[in-house]
């Protein structure tokens, strides 16, 4: 491993714990990270980036499940008021919190792109004595969301490498394209970024997650698999209402659409081809027990093993909820809430990242192939580089933790901070120079 990556990194040890805490205190879920996105352009910027941010680096059409205008200007007010710079929120009005740092090093050699994802989750935080960020006074500020997945480590890992690659600048070749991505939870936000080409010239594309199953600290998966397919749909059934005593045929009752629809769509045949899921997951309707219901709303999601069987299953779904409007003579609206494709990583990168990982110290366990449990936007990310001729994997970065995943009382092993940055720098600074 290289000496001065490792002495660098072993210094911004406490760097990166203060960092992450600072995320943590003031977690913001989807399209809302205005502190947390505006800390990132500031560090980056102060570092020497080249840094673009806000409509430069997502595409508004294809941003899916935003919050509501009004929400959004009060996140990005809570964000000023809570230290973030108020020009450079103003440039993510509307949601656009995705930013793009790149360092170009003048010498020829590959692009390689990171992804780090920044939002949070919607979820009280515990306060208990147990909780370790409530009794140590980083637990989170903003009343209803915590980060309770890890993303807080992740950005923190990003500005931590961000740092450390400037000071080995002099060794490295070619360009290192950090993108620090908004919106993953309900696999939100990696698309627009992706449509508006931020990867678009990258060679290597990395992805990085911390625990997922995976511990403790030191345990590295260099190739993430098993990644679902899936799409989040919201679906609206707007019907009549009328009174349910007195004319209940003048109205056109919604709640029986969407009932008739849970129903069928829980039938939707599996596939011989793999492994296929279907939920839905909320369903509210109606105004009242004498009114024929008027509204109806569904959340659903659709699972495949593979971006196909997905499709297949979505498609099926999508029949299923027009034809049980038609049948009782209601309007639906279905919008895309959410996106993740299937996805393989590519075994020539894998393989060159488990013989980086042996030579870093602290790295204890290296597998070369590790599940990843459930969906994760990064897909797009890495179909985008792979169809253009590139090498893409996920990273999974084993650590201890005090729950699990999305748990009122998640909490990290914050060791896996400075591992995880000593790693992704070995690797960068290897794959920088491999051609050489």
């Amino acid at each position: 491993m290289n000496k001065k990556i490792e002495s660098l990194v072993d210094e911004l040890r406490e760097k990166l714990i203060a960092m992450r805490r600072d995320f943590h205190r003031y977690p913001e879920p989807a399209w809302t990270e205005f502190r947390t996105a505006a800390q990132v352009v500031r560090r980056l910027e102060e570092l020497g980036y080249d840094v673009s941010y806000g409509e430069k680096v997502i595409k508004e059409e294809e941003m899916m499940g935003v919050p509501a205008a009004d929400e959004l200007a009060r996140r990005q007010r809570r964000a000023v008021e809570q230290g973030a710079d108020a020009e450079i929120v103003e440039l993510m009005t509307g949601g656009k919190t995705g930013v793009v740092a790149v360092l170009d090093t003048g010498r020829p050699g590959p692009t390689i792109g990171l992804r780090f994802d920044m939002d949070a989750n919607d979820l009280e935080e515990a306060k208990e004595a147990r909780h370790r960020p409530f009794t140590e006074g980083f637990a989170s500020l903003n009343e209803g969301a915590m980060h309770a997945c890890g993303h807080d480590a992740h950005a923190a890992i990003g500005l931590g490498l961000a740092e450390m690659l400037k000071a080995v600048q002099d060794e490295l070749h070619g360009r290192i394209k950090l993108v620090f991505q908004p919106a993953e939870e309900g696999v939100r936000g990696a698309r627009a970024m992706v449509t508006a080409g931020v990867v678009d010239d990258v060679d290597y594309m990395l992805g990085i997650h911390v625990g997922m199953g995976h511990s403790p600290v030191g345990r590295v998966v260099c190739g993430g698999e098993g990644f679902l397919a899936t799409s989040k749909l919201d679906v609206t059934f707007n019907g009549k209402p009328a009174h349910a005593g007195g004319e209940p045929e003048a109205g056109n009752n919604a709640l029986l659409a969407a009932a008739t629809a849970v129903l069928n769509l829980h039938a939707i045949s599996r596939h011989s081809g793999g492994a296929t899921r279907i939920n839905v997951g909320t369903l509210v309707a109606g105004s009242g027990r004498n009114v024929i219901p008027a509204r109806a709303q569904m959340e659903i999601e659709t699972r495949g093993a593979t971006t196909e069987l997905n499709k297949f299953v979505k498609e099926r779904a999508i029949k299923i909820v027009r034809s049980a409007a038609a049948m009782h003579d209601v309007g639906t609206d279905i919008t895309a809430a959410g996106a993740a494709l299937g996805g393989t990583v590519s075994e020539p990168l894998v393989k060159k990242i488990a013989k980086i990982a042996r030579s870093v110290p602290g790295c204890t366990t290296i597998l070369e192939r590790g599940p990843v449990s459930g969906s994760e936007d990064y897909t797009f990310f890495m179909d985008r580089v792979q169809k253009q001729g590139g090498q893409a994997t996920y990273l999974l970065l084993g650590t201890d933790l005090a729950a699990g995943h999305h748990n009122a009382f998640f909490d990290i092993d914050e060791e896996v901070l400075p591992l995880g940055v000593k790693l992704l720098g070995e690797v960068v600074l290897q794959l920088s120079t491999a051609a050489l």
